[in-house]
């Protein structure tokens, strides 16, 4: 069956021309000097973050698409070895040293020797070649012993070999031997089985499982072994090259890595897919190591340098490595044969040889097109029209400058050809072709020329607008219709005409147009609406034999699969790193047969099928691979490697560092010149900004606060990567700080507290003088107005004496009125008194005593007291009220006469105004004495004075 397969492979290649004979895919070479590193790469190993990580001369390399890294042992030896596990832990083996590098909390590798933690007997190392992560186990492995450590680097055993161990392979978790003398063996319970004891005297470079239960064992020096239990075969794959490592792809190829002869790719089964040296596509022919990445592509470490080769890309390059010169511009597969049409002439590659490509005789110079028409292989060349007859090219007589070839409509037997000048014909008969002549009424340059049902031929120009010729039934004259921008094109610019789903499409600065005969003008051509924005600008289109449409646009080339059901699915992103390759001369993709067409490119062509496209663009996350704090000299504060465990409190940085640096990558394998990086530094800005190509960030004079930094990037796929983030805080300055300001509090209480007790000072101090000013004041004023109340008091009193005189005056007056009234009335009785004893006359006498009655009566109803005791009262201080008061039980009469006492009157002048007798007087004196209780020493005119 393998050799059944065998042949329907080989029958496949032949068939599939250049998927095998021709063409090489896509490749990077990486010198010392590019990577910083020695020139010996021994092992290569990936991350699933995408990061690379190489053991080499000097040391660890790191890559992470973008930039390289390298790391030392402490002893600065050569690495022979690496494997990383899931957490981003790297274990090494070198010289004299094994062990681990991990990341710390800032993202810095740091190395942990493992060799310490052996006996001390087993510490005296020289070379420890290959070191094996398993699910459970660490292996290192020298010449003499296998050391075995735990997951949690825990020393758990040596196994030592006397004879020693030649090469060491771990597949399915399980290690692999070959020992001298004793053969293959692995590992099972704690002790090596012998599983073939062929090999004990070869070394064996490659072990890798072949069909169900047997394996293909790859020596260095004599050739592959194909390998079922006790059954051992050579296989049919390279024998006499020195072998230096093996490799199984995830597609199943596998991959061979030799001393000299540089790379083989097979099949299963031995077929060479794929070989690359120094004169096929490798600038190193000597591989040491192999490893394919995440993204199915394959590294290639060199005695000097490294190679990576982008299998997973569906393109392939047909160029100088495969002797092909110059560029590109038209191709064509006829019959198991290719030619391809450069600025160098007409080259030529056979099916099935190994001849690769060569250069037809008497083609050299400028090709614009490969045709075959009329079971001829013409030529359209700047020297004029070719056909190829048994290798060789003929030149057909005729004009120079000739663009195309394309058989005339309804006339099989002629051959229309645009040239630098106008359309000429061509004819064609069984042996020959030879020229007719050129088409009059037309002379502008006719490179794209296609014609429609109705026959009529159109030409687009590339700066002048589109022509529709019409050519009249004699095939000797154009009538010429004129399209540009004043006939419905948007310019007269970049317009194109191609036939898709046998009908003409025109493309143009403004979009996609088809041709409206009704009313003869162009309209946008619907069908594209959902695959190209209404401005695509299209340089170039072509449909293959299936009916899928190939494209050049101005930014994104690509193709519109067409689908079982008639409906196309577009791809274009995988397409991207052809742009900067295309011509960029005359854009041309050349069908070759179902499915797969040539690009022409700056250098050669670009294979491409839809077969063999299984590429998914690869979606690495974005990665932070450092933070430095900038000034004089920047400080990292971040590493960026995996692993590191960054606490849940973020980076602290102080005020005065606030300047803040921040590299990214995305792993993307040689993009680091197309990607593109989206920036946001939450706490500052908004949210995400442009896309830029720069991978770096900076921010300066940061605020205090709490700052995430996020970044996504996007890659030559138009891929947008998961965002990395990074957060910290910055510190406020020291006068911003907590305890600054708790220090600002006690400083602005204590400021407080003392402005307070000094202005309370100066208040008590102002109170003290205002109070003291305003005691002198009152005192001033009190003296003023003692002063003032002095003669106030003196005025008063000068006016209370002048008022009492006054009053006196009128007191005295009114005693005297009274006394003089009463004098007058007494002595008027006591006339009438004498009148009456004289008389004799009884009525007069009557009459008289009459009149004596009435004046006593009127002495007694006498009114004058009234306003006598007012006036006394006022002047004497409301004696009288108060002495009515003290002594209730008075008498009219003793008023009066304590009045009159008061007012210091004699006792006649009282006997006089009481109109009583000076007896009755002192008798009424005594009686008064009594009720005010006085002793009889007591004077009793003192007494009422002083009252």
């Amino acid at each position: 069956m393998n050799h059944i397969l065998g042949i329907l492979l080989f029958l496949t290649g032949v068939t599939s021309g250049l998927s095998q004979s021709v063409g090489l895919p896509f490749s990077r070479y990486y010198s010392s000097q590019e990577y910083q590193g020695g020139i010996q790469n021994y092992a290569i190993t990936q991350h699933a973050s995408g990061l690379l990580y190489i053991a080499n001369n000097y040391g660890l390399l790191v890559y992470d698409g973008t930039s390289w890294r390298r790391f030392s042992l402490p002893n600065s030896t050569k690495i022979r070895h690496v494997q990383v596990d899931e957490t981003g832990s790297v274990y090494v083996s070198g010289q004299g040293e094994f062990g681990v590098f991990s990341a710390d909390r800032l993202g810095q590798l740091r190395f942990q020797s493992l060799k310490d933690s052996l006996p001390e007997a087993l510490q005296n190392l020289e070379e420890v070649w290959k070191v094996y992560v398993g699910e459970e186990r660490l292996f290192f492995c020298s010449s003499s012993h296998i050391f075995i450590f735990g997951r949690d680097h825990a020393f758990v055993r040596a196994i030592e070999s006397e004879p020693g161990f030649d090469s060491f392979h771990f597949s399915n978790n399980t290690l692999f031997v070959n020992e001298r003398g004793h053969g293959l063996q692995q590992l099972q319970n704690g002790s090596f089985q012998v599983i073939n004891g062929s090999f004990g005297d070869k070394l064996v470079t490659g072990l890798l499982p072949h069909g169900q239960e047997g394996q293909l064992i790859f020596t260095r020096d004599s050739g592959v072994y194909s390998s079922s239990g006790e059954r051992l075969e050579t296989w049919q794959a390279i024998r006499s090259r020195t072998i230096n490592a093996a490799l199984r792809l995830r597609n199943g190829s596998i991959a061979i890595a030799t001393q000299l002869d540089g790379l083989y790719l097979m099949d299963r089964n031995g077929t060479v897919l794929l070989k690359m040296n120094r004169e096929n596509g490798l600038n190193n022919s000597s591989i040491i190591s192999l490893f394919e990445d995440l993204s199915g592509n394959l590294w290639l470490g060199h005695n000097n340098g490294l190679s990576l080769i982008q299998l997973s890309l569906p393109f392939t390059k047909i160029d100088q490595f495969s002797g092909l010169s110059g560029t590109g511009y038209h191709a064509l597969a006829d019959q198991g044969t290719v030619y391809f049409g450069t600025n160098n002439g007409v080259f030529v590659s056979e099916t099935g040889k190994d001849s690769g490509v060569r250069r037809v005789p008497n083609s050299t110079g400028q090709v614009y097109q490969l045709k075959r028409l009329q079971g001829k292989v013409l030529v359209a060349h700047n020297d004029g029209a070719f056909v190829l007859k048994e290798g060789v090219a003929e030149r057909i007589e005729g004009p120079e400058g000739i663009w195309n070839f394309q058989s005339l409509r309804n006339h099989p037997n002629l051959l229309l050809s645009g040239s630098y000048f106008g359309l000429h014909l061509f004819e064609v008969d069984e042996n020959t072709i030879r020229y007719r002549k050129k088409i009059a009424g037309f002379d502008e340059s006719s490179r794209i020329i296609e014609q429609d049902e109705k026959g009529n031929i159109w030409v687009a120009h590339g700066y002048k607008g589109l022509f529709k010729l019409q050519l009249d039934e004699g095939l000797d004259l154009l009538q010429v219709d004129y399209f540009g921008s004043e006939q419905g094109l948007p310019t007269d610019l970049l317009n194109n005409v191609w036939k898709v789903n046998n009908r003409l499409v025109f493309t143009t600065e403004g979009g996609i147009f088809k041709f409206n005969d009704t009313r003869n003008s162009f309209e946008r051509d619907p069908f594209f609406a959902d695959y190209f924005d209404s401005g695509s600008l299209i340089h170039f289109m072509a449909e293959d034999q299936m009916g899928n449409i190939y494209f050049i646009g101005e930014t994104e080339t690509g193709v519109l699969e067409r689908k079982v059901d008639g409906s196309y699915s577009k791809h274009f992103q995988e397409f991207n790193p052809l742009l900067p390759l295309l011509n960029d001369d005359l854009q041309n993709i050349a069908p070759m047969r179902g499915n797969e067409v040539l690009f022409a490119a700056n250098e050669g062509f670009v294979r491409f099928s839809l077969n063999d496209n299984t590429f998914s663009p690869p979606v690495f996350p974005t990665l932070i691979r450092a933070a430095y704090l900038t000034g004089a000299s920047d400080s990292l504060i971040f590493g960026g490697n995996v692993g590191a465990h960054l606490d849940t409190n973020p980076v602290v940085i102080p005020y005065r560092q606030a300047n803040l640096r921040v590299e990214s990558s995305n792993p993307t394998p040689n993009n680091e010149k197309d990607l593109r990086y989206q920036y946001w530094l939450e706490g500052f800005e908004t949210d995400f900004g442009e896309w830029v190509p720069q991978r770096e960030k900076a921010y300066t004079n940061l605020r205090e606060g709490n700052y995430t930094f996020h970044v996504r990037s996007k890659n030559l796929f138009g891929v947008i990567s998961p965002e990395a983030t990074y957060s910290f805080q910055v510190l406020p300055p020291w006068y911003r700080s907590r305890m600054a300001y708790l220090m600002y509090f006690f400083l602005l209480a204590l400021l407080s507290f003392v402005l307070y007790r000094g202005t309370e000072k100066r208040f008590q101090r102002k109170t003290q003088q205002l109070k003291t000013a305003s005691q002198e004041a009152i005192e001033a004023k009190e003296s003023e107005l003692k002063v003032s109340r002095k003669e106030v008091e003196r005025l008063k009193t000068e006016r209370l004496k002048q008022e009492i005189k006054i009053r006196d005056k009128e007191l005295a007056a009114a005693t005297m009125h009274l006394l003089n009234k009463n004098g007058f009335i007494d002595q008027m009785r006591n006339n009438l008194n004498a009148i009456t004893k004289k008389s004799k006359n009884q009525e007069v006498k009557a009459e008289i005593q009459r009149v004596i009655k009435t004046i006593e009566k009127n002495i007694a109803e006498d009114r004058d007291w009234e306003q006598f005791e007012i006036h006394f009262d006022q002047v004497h201080g409301d004696f009288m009220s108060r002495f009515k008061k003290a002594y209730e039980n008075l008498s009219p009469q003793e008023i009066k006469l304590s009045a009159y006492l008061h007012m210091n009157l004699s006792t006649k002048e009282i006997a006089y105004l009481m109109n009583i007798s000076v007896r009755g007087v002192e008798i009424a004196r005594y009686r008064l004495r009594k009720k005010l209780n006085m002793e009889r020493s007591d004077n009793l005119q003192e007494y009422i004075l002083k009252f």
